[in-house]
């Protein structure tokens, strides 16, 4: 197993915020990425879904829970490093 300070840098758990847990069904939340650094992307490996709104789709992630879970972290990075965040704009 992998020396847990040096590994601290990809997840923290925040039980003294006031929202969590914010997603039901993780035993332990990763609040690393609270707000989802995926969220500008249209297509995520996450499960957003989209709300018809008079200015557009609008995309809600408060059923999503892949940022919070900590096996996800090098996937999120994966994408960020390749550009996969920017490439909607």
């Amino acid at each position: 197993m992998t020396d847990r300070t040096e590994q601290s840098h990809r997840f923290f758990e925040n039980l003294a915020c006031r929202y969590y847990p914010c997603h039901e069904g993780i035993e332990h939340i990763n609040c690393l990425f609270c707000y989802c650094p995926l969220y500008n992307l249209k297509e995520c490996p996450g499960e957003p879904q989209f709300l018809k709104k008079a200015e557009g789709l609008r995309k809600v992630c408060t059923g999503c829970s892949f940022p919070h879970r900590a096996e996800n972290y090098d996937k999120i990075i994966g994408i960020l490093k390749t550009g996969g965040y920017f490439k909607d704009e």
